[in-house]
């Protein structure tokens, strides 16, 4: 399992338009093959600034997802509201404690 971490930023004003079809989807996203864990962030100091955190089982699984119709509709839409360029990770979860 391995974790992907995407930064977002939004042009404040598109925030509402995000969020709301971030609500529309995130049981989507979550249910993909492969996913096991979806959470989405935001800055405490920067409100536009945005993260998503998921779980995936392999890299093939986000690679299916990236290459599906549900991501393509999607980024499709939420790219139209970005301020700059999404910044993108794929790390190995090392420890986790609860």
């Amino acid at each position: 399992m391995f974790v992907r971490i995407v930064k977002l930023r939004f042009h404040e004003e598109n925030i509402p338009a995000f969020l709301e079809n971030f609500e529309l989807m995130k049981d989507k996203i979550r249910n993909a093959p492969g996913n096991r864990f979806l959470e989405l962030y935001q800055d405490k100091d920067n409100k536009s600034i945005f993260f998503t955190y998921s779980y995936w089982e392999t890299e093939a699984d986000l690679e299916n997802y990236r290459n599906s119709e549900l991501f393509n509709t999607v980024w499709t839409f939420t790219k139209q509201l970005f301020n700059a360029k999404p910044e993108a990770w794929s790390v190995d979860k090392l420890v986790s404690l609860q």
